[in-house]
């Protein structure tokens, strides 16, 4: 499986109540049991008027079939080539 990065733009979702976020989640892990282990949501960050969200899949028709079935729209995709973070400075 690879790692992508999915951006989407909703507005308003930085203002999302609880409730709100929890729907958003529920319609995605729907999509995500119809579609089986070829694709897996890690997390996803609330940033203003979009969120980032990091999935494991078996390619980008995956993500794109999820946003589909989940109806949560998608601005981008990018396959993720690293991955680095302080501990990179020592190898």
């Amino acid at each position: 499986m690879k790692r992508y990065m999915i951006e989407r733009e909703i507005p308003g979702i930085g203002e999302f109540s609880v409730t709100e976020l929890c729907g958003a989640a529920r319609a995605s892990n729907q999509a995500l049991a119809a579609l089986g282990p070829d694709i897996q949501w890690q997390h996803s960050y609330v940033a203003g008027e979009k969120t980032f969200c990091v999935y494991l899949a078996k390619d980008e028709a995956a993500i794109k079939q999820h946003s589909e079935m989940s109806g949560i729209p998608y601005s981008s995709v990018s396959e993720v080539s690293q991955i680095i973070d302080p501990l990179t400075a020592n190898n």
